[in-house]
């Protein structure tokens, strides 16, 4: 891709300087050793293609990782972890255990019951996870599948699942799906409301835009990139609401440990007495996780989630033989485990506690940031690195829970937004060529961070000054070379990539499939459309609508009033502007795009009573989200 640039000597200095580190064993193996232990076939070609034969999963294209040594455009302890996410294949963990790895973001695990196989969170699509299956049926035994565990609600732990298992294989009861509580709000609700945003940002977070090259995307730390496949879903049918709780699978004994809101707003451990395994899910895996993502979400909760693994060292450490999870590669021996889970747990502990201990202290969330780091016992461990979280923005998330946005001093109260500080920014600095002279001499000296940030000033100021965009771009590019965390530098270089560039317009993938906005109740498509009512446009306006499903016989009263849309259930206004009489099936299709409101009308599937008028100004007042807005320029 044309303009990007070679590692300065700075950034070639900074990832020098991480080899030296004491702090850092680059002669231990042990990783290596383990993400290879037990190997039994991998696919020949690790291309997936989906019906229509388009790719929706490649490893091919990582190629460029085989060269154990890292070139100077990458962190070489991101080059490491990214070797090690592209061993793939099935491998034996233990005793009746296996895992599929390297075919998308996530692990398939399976486990081998009297007559069949549990299969333990399916991917994120559905062609990863049946090549996954077909693997282990022509490597370990055709058996047929008794159960599916989701181990949180995440859709890189469910989104396959019609991969490996029907649903008329689960509605006959052949197949359970086992999952923690709360886990269908959870992993519907997370990108309802913002999900358009979410979406664009997480374009930025895994990459999607970059090359996979060793000046572009090399990985995201937790694995290698997302699969694009089919997404799919089939709610679960047996719920584990308590630790503690114990299932007997076609001769398979599980203990349950729920630990909500720690990865997950849902999730769950689990131990496997017979095999003296545990499985931790996300909750310990071998990087340090994220307590904030940077593609956007609500701070997960460090103490909670310290809380819980500490508890799971108690109710299964002492018997444990090994750990695997739903990424990476397993951990053997009893000590090791022990202390794995330790480390992991004083981790999130440690970024916790020093974050509040200093917050109590007086400083800022950008000045807690810049100041902690885990001990060396922590930190030399391999697994505590921030491949996929950060020190620094967990500290930061830390803040945010406790504290909010604001750090108490007047004067950050009401800034000034972007664009209007921008300009105020260059003119006091004495003008646009008089901020990149001193950008140029800051960027000579290696100080990227301060010229991606002064810079961006004269981009929101003047976002058709391409000296300045091309300036803030290879400042940016450097720091991506430089960052040890996978979506820190995939953020960087996809900046670097739209500064030069722009936005690029490219198909944007279906976040919702049909099973998903099945399983949407009314209620929350209610409130998106709250969301995206302007309510400005709306202040002055009164409309009242109702909606009536034949179907799932549910009812519906909408108000707009004061700028907003209120909407309550079991119910329909007396004196309604309008009434719309339809089918959830009708629903789904217009939410899916396989129809529109106005065709639903003319064909009579949409019932229309009442005025038309208003019903066309209420659909007048929504907004329509662009997915391809802007993010480095204004």
């Amino acid at each position: 891709m044309s303009n990007r640039k070679e590692a300065s000597a700075y950034s070639r200095r900074a990832n020098k300087a991480l080899v030296d580190s004491p702090d850092l064993d680059w002669e231990d193996n042990m990783d290596f050793e383990s993400s290879h232990r037990g190997f039994i076939a991998k696919l020949e070609d690790p291309s997936i293609y989906n019906a229509e034969g388009r790719l929706v999963w490649d490893l091919n294209a990582y190629s460029f990782l085989d060269d154990p040594n890292a070139p100077p455009t990458v962190n070489p302890s991101l080059w490491r972890q990214s070797r090690l996410n592209m061993v793939h294949g099935l491998f034996k963990v233990t005793d009746r255990i296996y895992q599929v790895r390297g075919y998308d973001l996530s692990v398939m695990s399976f486990i081998e019951t009297d007559d069949g196989y549990i299969v333990i969170d399916p991917l994120i699509s559905n062609e990863p996870a049946k090549a996954s299956l077909d693997l282990v049926l022509e490597h370990v035994g055709r058996r047929p599948i008794v159960a599916v565990i989701y181990t949180h609600s995440h859709i890189d732990h469910w989104g396959g699942v019609k991969g490996v298992v029907s649903e008329k294989d689960v509605r006959s009861g052949r197949v359970k799906i086992i999952a923690p509580a709360g886990f269908m709000e959870a992993a519907i609700s997370e990108n309802v409301l913002a999900g358009n945003v979410m979406s664009r940002r997480a374009s930025y977070m895994y990459g999607n835009l970059l090359p996979k090259d060793a000046q572009g995307q090399v990985g995201t730390g937790l694995g290698q990139s997302t699969s694009s496949g089919t997404t799919s879903l089939i709610g679960p049918t047996e719920i584990v609401t308590e630790t503690g709780s114990t299932m007997d699978i076609d001769g398979v004994e599980i203990v349950f440990q729920l630990t909500p809101d720690t990865e997950a707003p849902s999730e769950f451990n689990f131990y496997f007495p017979e095999f003296k395994a545990l499985c931790m899910a996300e909750n310990c895996t071998h990087n340090l996780h994220n307590l904030y993502t940077l593609r956007g979400a609500q701070v997960r909760d460090a103490r909670v989630w310290a809380h819980y693994i500490d508890e799971a060292i108690e109710l299964f450490a002492r018997k444990t033989d090994v750990i695997f999870a739903s990424h990476h590669w397993p951990t053997w021996g009893r000590e090791r485990c022990r202390e794995f889970l330790k480390r992991q747990r004083d981790s999130y502990k440690f970024i916790h506690d020093e974050t509040l201990r200093l917050a109590n202290h007086g400083y800022t969330m950008l000045e807690i940031a810049e100041v902690i780091q885990l001990p060396p016992g922590l930190a030399g461990a391999w697994y505590n690195r921030g491949y996929y979280g950060s020190v620094s923005h967990n500290v930061k998330a830390v803040y945010q829970k406790y504290l909010g946005w604001f750090d108490g001093n007047p004067a950050n109260l009401e800034p000034l937004p972007p664009e209007e500080a921008g300009k105020r920014y260059v003119d006091f600095m004495g003008g646009p060529e008089a901020l990149l002279k001193r950008a140029r001499a800051a960027f000579q000296k290696g100080e990227y961070r301060w010229v991606a940030q002064v810079v961006n000033h004269l981009v929101f100021a003047d976002p058709e000054n391409m000296e300045a965009r091309r300036l803030q771009a290879d400042a940016l590019e450097q720091l991506g070379y430089r960052a040890e965390s996978g979506p820190w530098r995939n953020f960087y270089l996809t900046g670097a990539l739209e500064l030069r560039h722009g936005v690029k317009v490219v198909p944007v993938p279906k976040s919702l499939s049909p099973d998903v906005v099945k399983s949407i109740e009314v209620g929350w498509f209610l409130d998106l459309l709250a969301v995206r009512l302007n309510g400005m446009k709306a202040a002055d306006k009164a409309i009242s609508i109702n909606l009536e499903f034949t179907d799932i016989k549910q009812k519906y009263a909408l108000v707009v009033e004061n700028g907003v849309l209120n909407h309550s259930s079991g119910r329909l206004l007396q004196e309604a502007d309008a009434t719309l009489t339809l089918t959830r099936k009708t629903l789904d299709q217009v939410l899916l795009g396989e129809s529109t409101f106005g065709k639903k009308v003319r064909s009579g599937d949409i019932t229309v009573k009442g005025s038309k008028v208003k019903l066309k100004q209420f659909f007048g007042l929504l907004d329509d989200f662009e997915f391809w807005f802007n993010i480095v320029t204004p």
